[in-house]
């Protein structure tokens, strides 16, 4: 999910050449890894940390042939 809103806005910044949609995804990116992951483990503890060793961040990772 976090991963696909700046996706978005990116894309959008592209179609209309908006370097403040750049800016706002920047942010959006910042607000996640800087804030929300902390506040997250902070809140769940080794359950999320454990969740986040198996799901990739920003970049999707492939899945193993037969999966």
């Amino acid at each position: 999910m976090w991963a696909a809103v700046p996706a978005s806005i990116l894309s959008n910044a592209l179609w209309f050449v908006s370097l403040e949609l750049d800016v706002y995804a920047a942010v959006m990116a910042a607000f996640v890894r800087w804030y929300e992951e902390p506040t997250l483990s902070r809140q769940h503890g080794s359950s999320y940390d454990a969740h986040r060793a198996q799901v990739p961040a920003w970049i999707p990772r492939r899945q193993a042939e037969g999966l």
